[in-house]
């Protein structure tokens, strides 16, 4: 569960509720003396977990949870073996990706197990701990206690892979009765970069503060001192890391018989040599002109092509580690539309003082209005008074946009909007429930993010008024398949959105997944990584689509999705200026861009959409954005020939942030990555 939990927390859990073969009121009741645990973020409180042990020993653990209309009904039951690992466990309900239902069983020196995603078994000669494919809280506590309680706190996990724990700090929580000291642990082996969990002075689980947190009730309050305390002590390990894996090179480089994208023109130039000197690009010349620097270092380009760096402009960061992900793909600029804002701060402040290796950041603030939707990590309003003070506080905590999300109330998006523009912040978001999304582009946003949210435009008035829920994804995925793409409402808002220049950050990627895999599929977003990752992130990348509601197949959901890559190469040949961004785990980026090219982008066009356009979105065409001379050495040199595989950009040997180069293998393994993408 631990490992789901993290992969949903990285795409800020796109997901969709279903009905489940045990109703809700069938699932496991928590007595009087379960541990009871507050689910919450810094937008308020998402759920309820519970943790207990019956007089047989079984462990149990049930959990109800809600993210924006996104519904989670779990339980578990779990009974240790003689080894204290899992010798069963069986986990019921319902996950926004349908019918929970999982089991495990050692037998015989046998260990068998079924999940939503996948059957297996493997001969269990020695203790191992069955990670389980989802379940709640309680099944991710069992697996931290007992690797705390192994060898070098140290386990080996089944269906694979090890997990291991190294302590990061203390932390005395509480008051009077309830005063205790914590630990904080690194746990690595289940995800690609370090999960930061809790436990008590016994070893024993005590929460989890991770974008979510599971907090005991009693210390729920604690949230925001557990999430500081475990992020400066991480933070400890970045600058020995910075000064490893990037260096600045103490004269100029030069790239030669390289292929060169020029972003300006949309275009690949044959047999070209690229001299960066002192973090800049100094020259572009072609190779038979070009005349070496005496003493530069070359880099010989003949069978690779350099390309500006990457943007990813939507990328939630999860931690220090997702920059040297993002950082190994070629991503040398992501934007961030929301996040826990005191930590976007603290690393935008390390990375200036060089502590951190982090690509360039251009944040902006969430704002939402309060209620059971409230987006995680929101910045909430309760009045159009407080949403303006939340678009100066932005302003001055030097973000560059504001988000406006689906909760907000709709009649202050106007007022909250003019002032962000009159501090002269970008405007985006999700559309505040009840409104259009034409009507929001009038009322002041400069861009509009996700396809849905574009669709949106398109669906009946009973999908906009529960907008800010589950509607603003299973409308969509309901109604767009028989949506008029030369339709009034759809020509209309292309047509307003060409004109004024809004952008559109379509995220085709998420929704590719929501949509289109079946459990158990890998979507083409992660599989040229199977075989290089953790198993246990792996196996996360077959969790699949939304359920699909009754009524509808999986073909209605396909259909709709096909209908939403055709909205998208509507508004490209409209002149809507597009940007590339994932809104997922960090590896996604390429297919994004291999997505643009089926909606009828070429190669150029695509690659455009993650260099050039994303730099002019956030004012930065000057600086960055195109190998030209005087502009920022953000390179990235790749095997292969993109204008003709867009997915050749997955093949990164070369990253260049600022002059200073990094290799793209070393990058990859310092965030856990055992080989190249394929």
């Amino acid at each position: 569960m631990l490992r789901k939990f993290v992969l949903a927390a990285s795409v800020l859990l796109f997901s969709f509720s279903a009905s489940s073969q045990v109703p809700v009121t069938d699932l496991a009741k928590p007595p009087a003396n379960a541990t009871h645990y507050i689910i919450q973020s810094t937008g308020g409180k998402h759920g309820d977990s519970w943790r207990w042990i019956t007089a047989d020993g079984t462990r149990m653990g049930r959990e109800s949870m809600n993210l924006r209309g996104q519904a989670f009904e779990l339980d578990s039951a779990g009974k240790p073996g003689a080894d204290g690992m899992p010798a069963s466990l069986t986990i019921r309900g319902f996950t926004p990706t349908g019918d929970a239902a999982e089991t495990f069983n050692v037998a015989a020196g046998k260990a068998s197990w079924k999940s939503p995603v996948d059957a297996g078994s493997a001969v269990y000669a020695q203790p191992a701990f069955y990670s389980s494919q989802g379940g709640p809280i309680e099944t991710a506590a069992w697996l931290i206690e007992r690797v705390l309680a192994s060898p070098d706190h140290t386990l080996a996990l089944l269906p694979g892979g090890k997990a291991k724990a190294e302590k990061l700090a203390t932390l005395t929580v509480g008051e009077g009765a309830t005063k205790k000291e914590i630990t904080a642990w690194a746990l690595t082996g289940i995800a690609n970069f370090p999960i930061p969990v809790w436990s008590d002075a016994n070893n024993q689980f005590f929460g989890l503060s991770f974008f979510l947190s599971w907090l005991p009730e009693q210390y729920a309050s604690e949230h925001t001192r557990m999430t500081e305390a475990q992020t400066k002590a991480l933070a400890a390990q970045a600058p020995a890391l910075a000064k490893a894996l990037g260096k600045m090179p103490v004269g100029p480089v030069a790239f030669t018989n390289v292929r060169v994208f020029d972003a300006d023109a949309k275009m690949f130039l044959e047999d070209q040599t690229v001299i960066v000197d002192k973090g800049l690009i100094a020259a572009v010349f072609p190779a038979s002109e070009a005349k070496v620097p005496a003493g530069a270092q070359t880099i010989d380009g003949r069978g690779k092509t350099l390309v500006p760096g990457l943007w990813d402009c939507h990328m939630h960061v999860a931690s220090d580690y997702t920059g040297l992900q993002e950082l190994s793909m070629g991503v040398t600029s992501l934007r961030d539309p929301g996040n826990d804002d005191p930590q976007t701060i603290d690393r935008r402040e390390r990375t200036a003082r060089g502590e951190l290796l982090f690509p360039n950041v251009y944040a902006s603030s969430l704002i939402d209005g309060k209620g059971k939707y409230t987006a995680q990590v929101a910045n909430v309003a309760t009045s159009q008074a407080e949403a303006i003070a939340l678009v100066d506080k932005a302003k001055a905590g030097g973000f560059i946009g504001v988000k406006f999300y689906g909760t907000l109330n709709k009649d202050w998006l106007p007022a909250a909007a003019a002032e962000a523009h009159k501090l002269g912040l970008h405007v985006h978001g999700h559309i505040p429930v009840g409104m259009r999304t034409l009507d929001a582009v009038n009322a002041g946003y400069d861009e509009v993010t996700h396809i849905n949210w574009i669709m949106m435009q398109a669906m009946p008035d009973s999908v906009i008024n529960e907008s800010n829920g589950i509607a603003r994804f299973e409308g969509p995925g309901r109604y767009a398949k028989a949506v008029d793409l030369n339709g009034k409402p759809l020509t209309d808002l292309v047509a307003t959105m060409a004109k004024k220049g809004i952008y559109s950050d379509p995220t085709m990627v998420a929704f590719e997944l929501l949509y289109v895999p079946e459990n158990g599929d890998v979507s083409p977003s992660y599989t040229p990584f199977i075989g290089t990752l953790p198993p246990s992130t792996e196996r996360g990348f077959r969790t699949g689509g939304f359920a699909v509601p009754q009524g509808l197949t999986r073909a209605d959901y396909r259909a709709s999705w096909a209908k939403m890559v055709a909205l998208l190469g509507k508004m490209h040949k409209a002149g809507v200026p597009i940007v590339a961004g994932t809104d997922g785990a960090g590896i996604e980026l390429v297919h994004e861009l291999e997505i643009y090219v089926q909606a009828g982008m070429s190669p150029a066009e695509a690659l455009a959409a993650a260099t050039i356009v994303p730099a002019r979105l956030v004012g930065q065409d000057q600086r960055t954005g195109s190998i030209k001379p005087g502009k920022a050495a953000d390179l990235v040199l790749v095997e292969g020939d993109p204008s003709k595989r867009v997915g050749d950009l997955r093949n990164t040997r070369v990253v260049m942030l600022g002059g200073k180069l990094m290799d793209a293998d070393a990058l990859r393994t310092a965030v856990g990555f055992s080989g190249r993408p394929k």
